[in-house]
């Protein structure tokens, strides 16, 4: 090998020593940042006739495209369970553990407690004062875990603004990295540089919504979510959100905007087409994922719940049953029933056999002409019909003949009294039961039934389905009649003349709280799928409790998992990516003997050159 090729080699392992220095000094500097990806020499070798070198060809970073999508996926979903876990830790916070003082199980039990000592000791004016109080403490409990339900409904609209801002600004960098990585004027080390970048704004707006990356050759990303909407390409698309505002339980989601009373987070797409990332489902995992279930499902069924529990309570006292007299028509027989007392929310139930099959027919009084017609089967099997009974009886029996067919045969014989018969000598049908129950707005008018829990301004709560629906937010409304608060004794006194020391509308309470049977809305979500609310006031509190207990120790369990999983892959990430400072240090010492020793050839060939010169 001649002395200027031993020289050349000699300059190549030094050029190839030096550029394994600064990828080294780089590597350690970095050792600790978040989203660093160790780097290293790429070389080739060149071989000669009688001697080889070799050469940088540049700088490899460690990547794996596979490993980075599935982090992609998991940093999302453990934003969507941390978002939530933090959200139902709160509510947890808020409903108490079972038995607390200030658990609602608690106060209803106290609530009971001083209900069967009123009725043990009626005329004692501290024993109803002492019932009115745990009632009132009860109402203001169910009051105040409203209030915080709601808070938190608007702490999730905080939240999404926040994160929507952040979210377009890592968008907007995201893109601009992207045009920077088409370039080639960038040297490797900033190359790599706007890499680890590229990197870092991916798993940002991952862990604020569900995306699907696709690498290019070029470096460059592009974007899309699980559900198949561009979000990133060579344009940007642009997430917006218009804060709700006060929210309330009647603020609920709609798809129309005018009936829609939350706020509205939307996309519009680099093609300008909108899109209602609410209504349309698009985005299925990620902290802002959470935030919407949270805000429309999570919370609203908690909401709804105690609306429940609210309603339950104060129907459970003030309803009045309306019993049935037989009637005849010729070979006709069935029931005679006096609806005049029934207001808008308020039933009758009719029972009959038609064709040897049984049947019941719930009928509700509906002043809303926008919800009607009104005719559905539920879950039970009970066909639940509304009917506006703005027309008079009249007009209410000739609707139901026209629903329910030739062989029931309904009338109104005289005044507010609906007659409802079988179909007489064809024997196909046997009216079996007719029975109503209207609200009691009068709290001395004979009857047991009272309504001790009201809605705003002192009126009666009848369970109106007009409007949004009389219970949606009952349990911020209810409160105690104002009039026994004034007056205590109205607790046992059910008529002017009725004795202090009657026990019977105490009785009355105790035993319509313990018996009375409700059936609360089927809510549904995501994590807990379908739940209704059925039994008495006190199962329907243990079961709210429960169903919200079980319903936060899962969301805590997948958070759990979701943490454990993700610990896994961030440090497998950190073997794949991260910088071995050990291995740095011995490659280190690799570098300087190959300095050396490079550096100790250019020395000799200068010392043979030297010698050349002065023969």
């Amino acid at each position: 090998m001649s002395l200027t090729g031993s020289l050349s080699n000699a300059l190549s392992g030094m050029n190839v020593t030096q550029r394994g220095l600064e990828i080294l000094a780089r590597n350690v500097s970095n050792a600790g940042t978040p989203g660093y990806h160790s780097q290293s020499q790429t070389l080739i070798e060149r071989s000669g006739d009688v001697s080889s070198s070799v050469r940088s060809a540049g700088i490899s970073r460690a990547f794996d495209e596979s490993l980075q999508r599935h982090y992609g996926n998991q940093i999302s979903s453990s934003g969507y369970a941390q978002v939530r876990a933090d959200f139902l830790v709160q509510l947890e916070s808020f409903l108490g553990k079972p038995g607390d003082a200030s658990s609602l199980d608690t106060m209803y039990a106290n609530f009971e407690s001083a209900i069967q000592s009123m009725a043990t000791s009626p005329d004692d004016f501290s024993t109803r004062a002492a019932a009115l109080t745990s009632a009132g403490a009860l109402a203001d409990r169910l009051n105040a875990l409203s209030v915080n339900i709601q808070n938190l409904r608007r702490d999730t609209e905080s939240q999404m603004q926040s994160l929507v801002s952040g979210l377009n600004g890592d968008l907007s960098n995201l893109r601009a990295v992207n045009s920077r990585l088409t370039e080639f004027s960038y040297d490797d080390g900033a190359r790599s540089a706007l890499l680890d970048e590229r990197d870092r704004l991916v798993a940002s707006i991952a862990e604020v919504i569900d995306v699907n990356a696709t690498y290019r050759d070029n470096g460059s990303v592009r974007l899309l979510t699980r559900s198949g909407v561009g979000i990133l390409d060579n344009q940007q698309s642009v997430f917006s959100f218009t804060n709700g505002g006060v929210l309330s339980a009647n603020s609920l989601y709609s798809s129309v905007s005018s009936e829609n009373g939350v706020g509205s987070l939307s996309l519009r797409t680099s093609a300008g087409l909108p899109l209602d990332l609410v209504g349309q489902g698009i985005l299925q995992s990620g902290r802002l994922g959470a935030l919407i279930e949270l805000r429309d499902d999570s919370l609203v069924q908690a909401q709804s719940q105690l609306d429940d529990i609210a309603a339950s309570l104060a129907q459970a006292l003030s309803n009045v049953d309306v019993a049935s007299s037989p009637a005849t028509s010729g070979a006709q027989s069935g029931f005679d029933i006096d609806l005049g007392s029934l207001q808008p929310g308020n039933s009758f139930v009719l029972n009959y056999t038609e064709g040897g099959n049984p049947n019941t027919v719930r009928v509700v009084r509906v002043d809303d002409a926008s919800l009607l017609p009104m005719d559905n089967v539920g879950p039970d099997g009970v066909r639940t019909i509304g009917l506006d009974f703005s027309g008079g009886i009249a007009a209410v029996a000739a609707s139901l003949n026209a629903t329910l067919g030739g062989a029931i045969n309904v009338s109104n014989p005289a005044g507010s009294v609906l007659r409802v018969l079988d179909d007489g000598v064809a024997a196909t049908s046997d009216i079996d039961g007719l029975n109503a129950s209207f609200t009691a707005s009068n709290l001395q008018d004979g009857n047991l039934a009272l309504p001790l829990f009201v809605d705003t301004a002192n009126s009666a709560f009848s369970n109106s389905l007009d409007g949004i629906g009389q219970k949606t937010g009952f349990a911020g409304r209810i409160s105690i009649n104002s009039a026994i608060e004034q007056d205590n004794s109205l607790l046992v006194k059910f008529d002017v003349n009725s004795p202090m020391g009657d026990a019977s509308r105490a009785n009355h309470i105790w035993n319509a709280l313990s018996d009375t049977q409700f059936q609360g809305e089927v809510t549904s979500t995501k994590s807990m799928g379908r739940n209704q609310l059925s039994g008495n006031v006190s199962a329907l509190v243990s079961q709210m409790l429960s169903f919200q207990g079980a319903s936060i120790e899962k969301t805590q369990s997948v958070q759990a998992t979701q943490g454990l999983s993700m610990e896994a892959l961030s440090n497998r990430m950190d073997e794949k990516y991260g910088v071995d400072v050990d291995k740095e240090m011995a490659l280190l010492m690799e570098l300087q003997t190959a300095y050396a020793a490079n550096a100790r050839v250019m020395s000799t060939v200068q010392e043979l050159l030297n010698t050349l010169m002065r023969i």
